[in-house]
């Protein structure tokens, strides 16, 4: 991975930490998800007519990305409703980039170094480990974490082979923005029947901003999945818990303990590794 990639990619991480933040705090969080959606896809309905049409052979890899984000904000709207960020959070995010490594290596061969392997295990070990759970129900918000680590690893693959396949994977982001968008935004139409207005008159502003910053961040990861292993990028992505951490300490009042500082050590160690290994 070349090293303006990696910078990029981590800059994609801290966006992403700074959406997933505006989603716990705010009241409701299907609501506000569906604001962020809709808001990264302006931007890409916009550029769509001046785009060409991603290749055919990547439409079944973005139809297939569409379904699958749509069970991702359900899974992570569901983890959000029972847990805290500092547990959802880092469940979610630590458990993708292994199940990507071991699918990319079976599915398409891209197999890791032993520094690679070392360094992504270090990254999600670092991850996980920032998982703690506070509240009687936390098990449930364990359980929908997880499920929503199984999505994110499958729209992963979906993105990074699609937008590989695209031939203009600029292209193949904004359409993914464009369908993804209208998924959710009718879904929460359906759900918040009569109530919507309500909900988006005190967010509406914070919610598009954080749109932006969601879209930027994904288009970031798939651009960077076109020039370096799937896995890598997950990985490093991931980091974006350790945003995530200084966001709940400073804005959400929760503490940055000894264990927060172990996480972030091994994460660093982990990024590090991956970036010797090049």
């Amino acid at each position: 991975m070349e090293l303006h990639v990696l910078i990029l990619v981590l800059l994609s991480a801290t966006l992403h930490a700074v959406w997933n933040a505006l989603v716990k705090v705010e009241g409701d969080k299907l609501v506000m998800q569906a604001l962020i959606i809709f808001g990264s896809s302006l931007p890409a309905a916009i550029a769509v007519p001046f785009l060409p049409l991603p290749d055919p052979l990547a439409w079944p890899f973005l139809a297939a990305s569409v379904a699958i984000h749509a069970v991702y904000y359900c899974t992570l709207t569901y983890a959000y409703e029972h847990g805290d960020l500092g547990q959802v959070y880092p469940i979610a995010r630590g458990s993708s980039p292994a199940i990507v490594a071991i699918v990319a290596w079976i599915a398409i061969g891209e197999s890791l170094t032993l520094w690679e392997g070392a360094g992504i295990a270090l990254l999600s070990l670092g991850i996980i480990s920032l998982a703690r759970p506070h509240a009687s129900n936390s098990k449930q918000a364990t359980w929908w974490a997880l499920a929503t680590g199984v999505t994110i690893a499958t729209y992963t693959i979906a993105d990074g082979l699609g937008g590989r396949a695209s031939g203009n994977v600029w292209s193949y982001i904004a359409w993914l923005f464009v369908f993804e968008a209208q998924i959710v935004v009718w879904f929460t139409i359906h759900r918040r029947r009569g109530r919507i207005r309500a909900a988006l008159a005190p967010v509406w502003k914070k919610g598009l901003i954080g749109g932006l910053g969601a879209g930027i961040s994904y288009a970031i990861a798939v651009w960077a999945m076109t020039l370096a292993p799937l896995a890598q990028v997950v990985a490093l992505r991931e980091t974006s818990v350790i945003a995530a951490a200084v966001i709940g300490t400073l804005f959400l009042g929760e503490s940055f303990g000894r264990r927060r500082i172990s996480a972030a050590v091994l994460v660093a160690c982990g990024a590090a590794l991956l970036r010797v290994s090049n």
